[in-house]
């Protein structure tokens, strides 16, 4: 199969205002968060992508895009019935084709050469089936992910053969239910907010949402029923996400573009200055023993 559209997810209640934050990103420029998932879409050879928002906020989403807005096509969500019904809204963009998919309140920072996206794309392809990106994540914050249970694929390391998805699991339920082998005592793969997906996710989410129109959908439930249908597959991504939305997120994810970029070296001693002058002014403070 061949990936050539994507859809970036951006219409929560408390995540649409999340992508117009401006950051520097790592080649030192000032972009939003929206213009950065953009052209990580766009580096990945993707010719086209819609970004599904709430209704009215066409002109600034197009006016955080900058040079790239002639790629994108916006998307009104017209009910806020969760993350699910978001990408089931993308159905007419999508028209049966393979997608990236990536959230809007996720920045990501690249390891490998390549970068998330594009190594998420090629495992795809070549598997040609659905393939989510997932990240060792510890037990205390599961309640933040979709969470993924399943079986190394022989001889690919990092692949696993997804058997199970739980959205926001308990801990008590991980060690149940998310079992997979080799990972430490207390970590389980959850969801690193990008995936390569299928139509028959659209074809689940329809019909989810046909049984329940009025009930909010999660992705995690059309993903879990996805893994009993056929191959579906799990990348552990060396990667790193961060979500903004969550306390000090934006802070961390900044700071995180920052150093893995040409402006690392000035940070880092802006940093260590910064710390210096608060030890200064603490042993100030107390004063003479």
């Amino acid at each position: 199969m061949k990936v050539k559209k994507a859809v970036i997810t951006a219409a929560g209640p408390q995540q649409r205002m999340l992508p117009l934050q401006r950051v520097v990103d790592s080649d030192g420029r000032e972009k939003t968060v929206l213009a950065i998932l953009v052209e990580k879409a766009l580096t990945a050879d993707i010719d086209s992508v819609a970004v599904v928002i709430s209704p009215g906020d066409e002109e600034r989403y197009s006016e955080a895009l900058g040079k790239n807005r002639a790629q994108i096509r916006f998307i009104p969500q017209p009910q806020p019935l969760g993350y699910g019904f978001a990408v089931y809204t993308a159905r007419d963009f999508v028209q049966g084709d393979p997608f990236l998919h990536l959230v809007g309140d996720h920045l990501y920072v690249n390891r490998s050469a390549k970068g998330t996206a594009e190594d998420l794309i090629s495992i795809a392809q070549t598997a040609d089936c659905p393939v989510s990106a997932v990240q060792p994540t510890r037990e205390h914050v599961l309640h933040r992910f979709g969470t993924i249970g399943g079986r190394h694929v022989a001889g690919r390391k990092g692949l696993y053969r997804v058997e199970t998805v739980i959205e926001k699991p308990t801990p008590t339920e991980a060690e149940q239910r998310l079992f997979v082998p080799g990972m430490r005592a207390g970590y389980y793969l959850s969801f690193f907010g990008m995936h390569v997906l299928t139509p028959s996710v659209m074809e689940i989410l329809g019909r989810l949402h046909a049984n329940s129109p009025q009930a909010s959908m999660t992705l995690s439930a059309a993903l879990a029923e996805l893994a009993q249908r056929g191959q579906y597959l799990a990348w552990e991504t060396e990667d790193r996400r961060y979500d903004i939305g969550e306390p000090y997120g934006m802070l961390i994810a900044q700071l995180a573009l920052v150093l893995s970029g040409r402006d690392r070296n000035d940070l880092l001693s802006r940093l260590v200055e910064l710390l210096a002058d608060r030890e200064m002014a603490a042993a100030v403070n107390e004063g003479p023993r």
